[in-house]
């Protein structure tokens, strides 16, 4: 059994930070990528940044400068650093990471349940 658990969210004001953590535990052999994504109520779940195991990152374009995204494979968790926030990064945000239970067979995508972030003016 993989859980992903996340924390960190809550109520800013515009302009504030936030940081959220996302810690994986269960029967683990390996993490590859892990992520954020994001769904803001009436849009589809959008991509927010992914990082590989060796630190590799990858960001939405529009977050650019505002979120880093960073991982400690020693305690299974990702963290997403988010400045300068706006009201449109309002959004559960969602962990995903993709997990290999075991030596043997490929890795599968987990979602963490969503932590909601909410940035008020």
């Amino acid at each position: 059994q993989v859980q992903l658990v996340e924390s960190g969210g809550g109520l800013v004001q515009t302009g504030g930070s936030l940081r959220l953590s996302c810690a994986a535990s269960g029967t683990i052999f390996s993490i590859n990528a892990m992520g954020w994504y994001r769904q803001a109520p009436g849009n589809q779940r959008e991509l927010v940044a992914t990082i590989s195991r060796d630190g590799l990152t990858n960001f939405a374009d529009s977050l650019k400068g505002r979120f880093t995204i960073s991982r400690d494979n020693a305690k299974k968790t990702t963290y997403l650093q988010m400045n300068s926030l706006k009201s449109e990064d309002t959004a559960v945000y969602y962990c995903n990471a993709d997990i290999r239970p075991y030596a043997s067979g490929y890795p599968i995508p987990y979602w963490g349940q969503g932590i909601q972030v909410t940035v008020s003016s």
